[in-house]
This record gives C-alpha cells, structure tokens and sequence, in this order.
C-alpha cells in the first residue's frame, strides 16, 4: 500500500515515514501544502496522513481541493491535542479520521489499516481467499493454517490484490500502489513476484487476464 505524507516538521516527518515503511508501506513524503497538494493530485495513494498546520498552502485548502477534484483516497489529519476545532473543520472538508498530536506511532498505523481496510469494504484485519489468510495486522500469511514466510514485497503485492479480490488489477495499478515514487515502473518485479506468490500459495490463486493484469480468486 502507497502512502502520502504531508507534514512540515522535519523530525516527525522522518518518523512517520521510518515507522510506516517498518510496517511495510510504500511512503511519499511533502514537507508544506503546496508540494503535498501537487503529489495527491497527480500520484495514486492508499491513503494520505495530512497535517493541518502546514506552510505554503494550509491542511484544510489541500484536503478541499482534493475533495473538490474528485480525489477519493481516504485522508487522516493530523491536529493540535486541544483542537476541537480543527478536529470538526477536518472532517468537514472531508477528512475520514484524526489524530491529535502528541500520539503513539502504532496507533496511527492502526487507524491508516482501519481507513485502508474500510476503503476496501472490508470488516476485519484478516484478508481470506479460499486456504490463504492474511492479517493486516500482524503481516502473518497462512495456507490451509500452515504460516507461510513471504518477502515485504510479496506481502505487499498479495494484500493490494486481497484488498480488491475479484477485480482485475493493471500491472501499472500494482506498481503505483506498492511501490514509491522512485520507483523504475518499466522493471519486470511485479511479474517475478507474482511467480514466487503462486509458488508458494498455489498455481490457481493469482489469474492472468492477458493485457489486462491480474486478479485473485477464492480457489480451494
């Protein structure tokens, strides 16, 4: 999953997305509201962690003009502790969930899996397709109830397409939700990772839809 984050403090800046790619995300990062404007509105993200106070152009007129142009991805703000305000002016132009600051890494994590999971129409951290389970929240993956290990890579190839079992997913759509914006997009990764994921959790499970791309199915 492809996260954005907008935040002009330097030091909690390096910490999110330190924190964020540990927990297997791929993190673009802005440091004032003009750049984040720019990159929410031209790149793909999962989700986007937006703080308010921000240079240039403030939280509130980026989330309204994202919202505005139709730019759906869920967002989760990011206030003052005692910015009840804030809180209600956030959600009002748009916001799906908040955090006040100070907070806890983990639960941010927690609340961008919810605001994911949610987007996806999906209940519960555990991600089912036929035998193989996988838990969001614990990066476990299991066949038949047997663990099985994969790369980050892997895990994150095989969650984006469990997030959206039964549609069919360009390989160009994969690579601008797993990866950064670094990233080389003519490798031929997705195509390698996708073997070594039928390898290990069976033939069946991933379809080709030739020029298309590639869809999971509830095999047994």
């Amino acid at each position: 999953m492809r996260i954005l984050v907008v935040e002009d403090e330097p030091n909690l800046l390096r910490q999110l997305k330190s924190g964020l790619e540990a927990a297997g995300y791929a993190v673009d990062t802005a440091a004032d509201g003009e750049d984040g404007l720019y990159l929410g509105s031209t790149e793909t993200y999962d989700a986007v962690i937006l703080d308010l106070g921000l240079p240039e152009i403030d939280g509130l007129t980026v989330l309204d003009r994202w919202r505005k142009d139709g730019r759906a991805m869920p967002v989760l703000v990011l206030t003052a502790r005692d910015s009840w305000s804030d809180k209600v002016a956030g959600l009002d132009a748009g916001a799906d969930d908040y955090l006040a600051k100070p907070f806890q890494t983990e639960e941010l994590i927690a609340r961008l899996r919810a605001l994911i999971r949610r987007a996806a129409g999906k209940a519960t951290s555990e991600l089912v397709a036929g035998a193989v389970r996988l838990d969001t929240r614990s990066g476990r993956v299991s066949l038949n109830g047997e663990p099985v290990k994969l790369t980050a890579q892997e895990f994150k190839l095989l969650s984006y397409l469990m997030h959206h079992k039964g549609k069919v997913i360009s390989r160009t759509e994969l690579i601008e939700h797993i990866y950064d914006q670094d990233f080389d997009r003519d490798s031929n990764t997705i195509e390698v990772f996708i073997t070594r994921i039928r390898k290990k959790l069976g033939s069946d499970l991933i379809s080709t839809t030739r020029g298309l791309g590639y869809s999971l199915t509830d095999v047994d």
